[in-house]
């Protein structure tokens, strides 16, 4: 398991794809990542990956990744098991994590890869502590919490910086209003399973006193 049990000590990561579903044949087109460690940024990771085939012109514009960017990209194979090594050691947080746990665990697979990490999901995270928020789409909540961003979207690495900003100003909301720091990455993930009538009964149990 990872070394660490902290939710401040986790890989932040966001894939692009050519499509919504392994499972129908899509594949992911970029990857990017940022390795936070005690709550600091201290290392990324960045690559556009060749699928083998051409995308859709709509894929092309949501991204702004062309088929010629893709035609000079590795193939997932050299990506993907220099990913694994990125990873490795360390929890894994997504904003949407079920989407991006699928795609990588479908370009893992067949390199016989893996990671021991576990997942958990800022967006279901901001739904419970951010209920008020106008949607919980990622650049929906970074404007609601005022967060940086130099407004590039549907890039993964830039995705990737977005969602670290957002897990980080989650832990910060956790410690200001129940005093609890540092948050353990398991209660991140029970978090997102807790009913929101039940939030404050989760973390009544495990505050400590300021």
């Amino acid at each position: 398991m990872p070394s660490t049990g902290r939710a401040d000590t986790v890989v932040v990561l966001d894939f692009e794809t050519s499509g919504l579903s392994p499972a129908r044949g899509d594949r992911a087109i970029e990857i990017g990542a940022v390795r936070i460690v005690g709550g600091q940024v201290r290392d990324r990771f960045q690559q556009l990956i060749n699928p083998g085939f051409r995308i859709s012109g709509f894929i092309e514009s949501y991204t702004g990744i062309s088929n010629a960017m893709l035609r000079a990209a590795p193939p997932a194979g050299e990506v993907m098991a220099a990913f694994a090594d990125f990873i490795a050691g360390h929890h894994l947080v997504a904003h949407n994590a079920a989407f991006d746990r699928r795609f990588l665990d479908a370009e893992l697979a067949p390199l016989g890869l893996d990671y021991r990490g576990e997942f958990a999901c800022s967006m279901l995270a901001a739904r419970r502590l951010f209920p008020a928020a106008p949607n919980h789409r990622l650049g929906s909540l970074v404007a609601y919490r005022g967060l940086a961003h130099d407004g590039v979207f549907h890039r993964a690495l830039a995705d990737a910086e977005m969602t670290a900003r957002l897990w980080l100003d989650l832990l910060a909301e956790i410690e200001r209003r129940h005093g609890l720091a540092p948050v353990p990455f398991r209660l991140m993930q029970q978090l997102g399973r807790t009913p929101r009538h039940a939030v404050d009964r989760l973390f009544g149990g495990c505050a400590r006193p300021a």
